[in-house]
């Protein structure tokens, strides 16, 4: 099933991607975003994770990326000899498509609210 250009078992990874990104302790980085290709590691049954909390991580970290995005063309504009054009171009398109990704869950998680509010009981 392909709704709003993305499919169910994309939604369903990229929430077993946020669930990871919420178990790992700060500091660490964000390989999840980084690679969304590569799996991330199965939480033990033992582990309790809450949404809102690996939400939180997750908005947290689309937001340094972004930030790190804005300063990156900050430096480079003011002339740092350490920030190359392509880095600066490829944090921004990281950025980019990690909102891009964080929008489509916001947009999936309305939609199945709205039709959990439809439900008959």
């Amino acid at each position: 099933m392909n709704a709003g250009g993305i499919d169910a078992q994309r939604i369903s990874s990229m929430l077993a991607q946020l669930r990871a990104a919420a178990q790992k302790p700060e500091g660490l980085g964000n390989s999840a975003i980084a690679n969304p290709v590569a799996k991330p590691p199965q939480a033990s049954p033992t582990t309790q994770v809450s949404f809102s909390d690996a939400l939180k991580s997750s908005l947290d970290q689309v937001n340094n990326m972004q930030l790190q995005a804005e300063q990156m063309g900050k430096d480079f504009a003011m002339g740092n000899d350490n920030v190359s054009l392509s880095d600066v171009m490829i944090s921004g398109q990281k950025a980019n498509i990690a909102f891009q990704a964080t929008v489509q869950v916001r947009n999936k998680l309305v939609t199945a609210y709205q039709d959990m509010m439809n439900m008959q009981v």
